[in-house]
């Protein structure tokens, strides 16, 4: 990936200038403790959601989610133009969601004409039903079928909130211009989902990459494709993004954001490769998980509930057993 152009990190560094002074708490890349931890990083629940304006008419909002000892960030992008706001991925419930519209409101009376729903994971997708029900709601033919298995699940609670079907599918790409702001819709491959979606800036060289990018957090495992994961990862890559924003973990300063990429590539590569040697020494998946060792990965953020989840999927994969 290229180095971030001198003129583009400039503009960052004055919309995040401009953030500080507004009493939102963002780090440098020398002070920002590196985890998916907001507590590990001294902020409470009472310091989101927050919201991030990291180009004239693009934002980001980090809500908390998770069990009370577990909590992290799910990372929601809008775009906000003449013909409508473009939101990219939703959050875990129809209140967040509805929390998530409402702060969209306190900067735009432009509808909500665009929802794409870059994971098809109930975490960014249980709340759709509060965004306006006339918006376009993009998905990967992939996703559409995730959604409508889990909507017919027999097991699915009665009171649970409607699934929001895809309106529109998108198989490759998608090209959209919304006011002065194009905007391209790109499929890279089977990765967390299977049915991954980036939301791609060209012009502000901003790019959305949902769940298929968390920032220092142990990646999940229990509908993903590990071997082509990477690869969607080097086909983002081409794109040359000043900004790499995760599905997870905190939206950090352009240069922060670009470094844990690469070392969540790495992370990536080292859990595989570790799975891919027990599995070649004949051990069950069983012995695995207890024998596992994914060295300093093994201490990120939800690698004690995931790291097993992953191994299991892996030794699928690697059995040929994946669809």
């Amino acid at each position: 990936m290229s180095g971030v152009a001198v003129s583009a990190r400039r503009t960052v560094c004055l919309v995040w200038l401009a953030l500080a002074v507004c009493g939102v708490q963002i780090g440098s890349a020398h002070d920002v403790v590196r985890t998916g931890n907001p507590a590990e990083r001294g902020l409470t629940e009472e310091d989101f959601p927050r919201i991030q304006q990291l180009a004239d008419n693009v934002y980001t909002y980090e809500a908390l989610t998770g069990s009370p000892d577990d909590r992290y960030t799910t990372n929601t992008m809008f775009v906000v133009t003449d013909d409508g706001v473009l939101v990219a991925d939703g959050q875990g419930s129809p209140e967040e969601t509805a929390d998530l519209v409402a702060e969209i409101r306190k900067i735009t009376d432009k509808a909500i004409t665009h929802v794409v729903i870059c994971s098809d994971h109930g975490d960014h997708t249980s709340g759709n039903i509060s965004f306006p029900q006339d918006a376009e709601f993009i998905a990967h033919p992939n996703s559409l079928v995730n959604l409508e298995r889990s909507a017919n699940n027999p097991q699915r609670d009665s009171d649970a909130p409607p699934i929001i079907m895809p309106t529109m599918l998108v198989n490759a790409s998608h090209s959209l211009v919304l006011g002065d702001t194009s905007v391209q819709i790109l499929f890279l491959g089977r990765a967390h989902t299977g049915g991954d979606l980036f939301v791609w800036l060209p012009q502000e060289k901003i790019l959305f990459t949902t769940e298929v990018f968390l920032n220092h957090m142990f990646s999940g495992y229990r509908s993903a494709y590990p071997t082509e994961w990477l690869a969607a990862m080097d086909k983002a890559e081409s794109l040359n993004a000043d900004i790499l924003i995760p599905g997870h973990g905190f939206v950090d300063d352009a240069s922060i954001l670009e470094e844990e990429w690469f070392a969540y590539k790495d992370h990536l590569q080292v859990v595989l490769d570790e799975v891919k040697r027990l599995h070649a020494a004949g051990l069950t998946v069983d012995e695995a998980i207890e024998q596992a060792d994914f060295g300093k990965y093994g201490d990120w953020s939800g690698a004690d509930s995931q790291g097993p989840i992953g191994i299991r999927r892996m030794y699928a994969e690697l059995n040929g057993e994946l669809p």
